[in-house]
């Protein structure tokens, strides 16, 4: 199942939702994070801490957990 979350503006990065979902504990994390583990942005790879995403996008991790945007 996936987990909702708010944006509070345009969009959002992928780097910036890790932060917020708690799935790393500081910002300076996210590349590591990007390298050692698989996400995927709307079924496609993503290793790009900045990748911008948007209302409606899913982000899931190599371990089934799943976020979707609002």
């Amino acid at each position: 199942m996936e987990e909702a979350v708010k944006i509070e503006g345009e969009y959002m990065t992928l780097g910036q939702l890790l932060k917020e979902t708690g799935v790393i504990d500081t910002g300076g994390m996210a590349k590591w994070f990007l390298q050692e583990y698989i996400v995927y942005v709307n079924d496609e790879e993503e290793t790009r801490r900045g990748r911008k995403l948007y209302p409606g996008d899913i982000v899931r991790f190599e371990g089934g957990e799943a976020f979707v945007l609002e």
